[in-house]
């Protein structure tokens, strides 16, 4: 409903009516001379031009009042409102009819160029706040661009709410309201629906929910508030808010993924270090532990022979010394699969050939057990290095014996789709229900752990996948642990006949 009573209103009627008088003045001095045809054209341009500049409503009223003074002045008798020919009763409506189809088309148009203009100078807003938002580095940056354009364009405060590490929102700046604002944000975050909040709801003031939505997922929440409800909830004004709001979503988002992209560099960044410290120090460690079992070995033979203390010192000196090379070995092939650094050395092979040099290999640790092989008969030859298997068997082997020191270990393997499933089974106490994968992990000892330093399984993980194949360990329903690990089958080449003479 247009407010006759505004100021910017009156004023419109007001110059409407002075263009009716303007016009009036100016064609009298033509009464009689010029054509009351010719008079009729220009009160209708006048009634162009009220259109144009100052809208339908008084262009309406400059339409009426060109028919009155057209009679009053131009349309015997002269001063009166009477007509002497009914024929200029015609003329009138057609006069009337014309001016009020030009006024609106008039008007309309001119509704159009200012909405044109309106929506002109918006997009170089939103084109300013997107250049502003570009170089956004903190989501604090963000919420100040974003509130200082909203504050500009429509008077209107407004709080961004981001998501944490823990998936809560972070309001920026604190927000105003009570608690039930902040739930009605985690609704509309959760749902990614907007929302508007009477003053009870948001505990302040009339507000706007507007969820930031990405092609992924929601990245926060943009909470508009404004002084009446229609600040917020005129349809004139959403398509601006949704496209603010699409803006910081784009921007919001771009921060999330620098922040993982961070994470991500610095994760990498440690383990190239950390792999090259460990690469460094096995190293330099291994010419004096060397040196120390030699030394070791060189007492035990010392003529005449040491007391019998002395020797018993040498050779705990030399156990150790041992323990700790085969450590520092441990750490080597760790820095080495971790660096990418390791040349497989793989030909096709049986597999039965690497379980009996590993069984050979670890013969003195596992004195005593029973060991049974279950491989299945219709095994075909795999492309392996045999040299990093064995290491997967020998520390799988090793863990089961410091792990479960009673009870048969079961080694099987069987044909599984495109793989061979190769199983390391013990009878011992199982491994811990909150482990689960991670004891693939490298330092991962459990909360039972014999001695070492937890490098074994991380090993065999690592043997496993430049293999292509995967490793898991699991249960067995009659008790104890299966660690399983995958190899693919692949295609076997074949092998050429010798032709016979």
């Amino acid at each position: 409903m247009v407010d006759l009573h505004s100021s910017p209103v009156r004023g419109g009627y007001f110059k409407a009516a002075l263009a009716c008088l303007a016009a009036t003045a100016l064609t009298l001095p033509l009464r009689g001379v010029v054509d009351a045809a010719n008079i009729v054209m220009i009160f209708l341009l006048v009634v162009a031009l009220v259109a144009v500049r100052l809208g339908s409503g008084p262009a309406i009223l400059a339409a009426f009042g060109g028919v009155a003074l057209f009679d009053f002045f131009f349309v015997p008798p002269h001063f009166s409102m009477a007509v002497a020919d009914a024929q200029y009763l015609i003329t009138f409506a057609v006069m009337l009819a014309v001016a009020l189809v030009i006024g609106q088309l008039a008007a309309r148009l001119r509704e159009k160029a200012v909405l044109a203009a309106q929506r002109e100078e918006e997009m170089r807003a939103l084109y300013d706040m997107a250049k502003e938002l570009s170089g956004a580095i903190a989501a604090e940056q963000v919420a100040d661009i974003v509130r200082g354009f909203l504050s500009r364009r429509l008077q209107l405060e407004a709080v961004l709410y981001v998501p944490r590490a823990d998936d809560t929102l972070l309001a920026i700046p604190a927000a105003q309201g009570g608690e039930c604002c902040q739930d009605h944000v985690r609704a509309v975050h959760a749902q990614g629906r907007s929302m508007f909040l009477a003053a009870e709801e948001s505990g302040y003031r009339p507000a706007l929910a507007l969820p930031l939505a990405s092609p992924l997922r929601t990245r926060g929440v943009l909470l508009v508030f404004g002084e009446h409800a229609e600040q917020v909830c005129a349809a004139e004004r959403r398509p601006l808010l949704d496209a603010v709001a699409s803006l910081t979503a784009i921007v919001v988002e771009r921060l999330h993924y620098g922040e993982v992209l961070q994470e991500v560099t610095l994760r990498m960044e440690s383990e190239r270090l950390r792999s090259a410290l460990l690469s460094a120090v096995s190293h330099d460690l291994r010419t004096p532990l060397t040196v120390l079992v030699g030394m070791a070995d060189a007492l035990t033979l010392t003529r005449p022979a040491l007391p019998p203390a002395a020797l018993e010192s040498a050779a705990a000196i030399r156990e150790h010394a041992l323990r700790l090379s085969e450590l520092v070995h441990k750490l080597l092939d760790m820095a080495r699969l971790q660096t990418g650094k390791l040349v497989l050395n793989k030909e096709w092979q049986p597999l039965e050939e690497v379980v009996g040099s590993s069984l050979q290999a670890m013969a003195g640790l596992l004195v005593g057990r029973e060991i049974r092989v279950e491989l299945a008969p219709d095994l075909p030859p795999l492309e392996f290095d045999a040299v990093l298997l064995e290491r997967v068997f020998c520390n799988l082997l090793e863990n089961t014996a410091k792990y479960a020191p009673q009870g048969a270990i079961v080694i099987a393997a069987q044909v599984a789709g495109e793989t061979v499933e190769v199983s390391v089974a013990d009878a011992g106490p199982g491994l811990p229900a909150n482990l689960g994968d991670s004891v693939f992990e490298p330092f991962e000892r459990g909360s039972h752990a014999a001695a070492g330093v937890g490098l074994g399984l991380a090993i065999c993980r690592a043997i496993v996948e430049v293999h292509g194949g995967s490793i898991r360990a699991e249960p067995r329903p009659e008790g104890g642990t299966r660690m399983m690990f995958t190899l693919p089958l692949g295609t076997p080449p074949l092998l050429e006949e010798e032709d016979g003479e």
